[in-house]
């Protein structure tokens, strides 16, 4: 694709500002700046990436990817303003997946333990961690407000922090589940997947793609279910004080 033909894909971003001016939504704003650091953003990781591809050394590797993992924390913890210590909890929970992932994807020899490989698969895999990281964090907040007196019946009872948290962590990892499970179900259905549509545009064999999807799939479902069920143990003591009374 020329920068020609790139710079006509212009054309969606202003009619969506178009009719956001026309509906009065003010949006235009979030919009112009969302495109202009999303284009700078991807520019600047293309030229990276190219560097990185050339030289193929691990440390190069590794620094992306923790970058990759101390950006996705630090979005995801804006969802829970407030509470101490949540941003190295979600790191944890993240990090611990994409090194679960990438462990089993190298060591059984399932992709090349290539920069070509390692970074554009670790980059789904914590992208989905995030997603889900921050819809966990939303959902605990929410669930802890509606359950806040059978959590407190329940304390009052004898129960420990985690007994009382039980059914709310349960609920809340169920939900943050529910995108990446809805996907699984209807891939190919109703949406060919970024990764698949990518390869078979670049000329890839149609069924080399579909396989590399469905380790992408499977990875997701994986990262997603890791990430969840380690943060609902990492963060529900945050809820409460050093006595057991809970805070909102």
């Amino acid at each position: 694709m020329t920068l020609t033909a790139l710079s006509f894909t212009l054309l969606f971003v202003m009619g969506t500002m178009l009719v956001s001016i026309w509906q009065k939504l003010g949006l235009e704003k979030d919009i112009a700046i969302g495109t202009i650091r999303s284009a700078v953003q991807l520019l600047a990781v293309g030229y990276v990436l190219q560097f990185i591809f050339h030289s193929g050394h691990i440390a190069y590797i590794l620094i992306i990817i923790v970058t990759m993992i101390c950006v996705a924390s630090w979005n995801a913890a804006k969802r829970g303003k407030g509470l101490p210590g949540l941003l190295w909890r979600i790191a944890l929970a993240v990090a611990a997946s994409e090194i679960m992932m990438m462990g089993i994807l190298l060591g059984l020899h399932i992709v090349k333990a290539t920069p070509q490989y390692i970074i554009p698969i670790s980059g789904m895999t914590i992208g989905n961690a995030m997603v889900v990281s921050g819809l966990f964090i939303n959902q605990i907040k929410q669930e802890i407000k509606r359950s806040k007196g059978e959590i407190e019946t329940l304390l009052s009872l004898g129960a420990t922090a985690q007994q009382a948290m039980q059914e709310v962590r349960s609920r809340a990892v169920k939900f943050s589940m529910i995108p990446t499970i809805d996907g699984m179900k209807t891939v190919g259905l109703v949406q060919l997947p970024g990764m698949m549509t990518g390869m078979i545009i670049a000329g890839a064999n149609p069924i080399v793609a579909v396989r590399y999807q469905i380790l992408i799939v499977f990875s997701f479902t994986a990262s997603a279910a890791i990430t969840s069920m380690l943060l609902s143990v990492l963060i529900y003591r945050l809820f409460f004080t050093a006595d057991l009374r809970l805070k909102l």
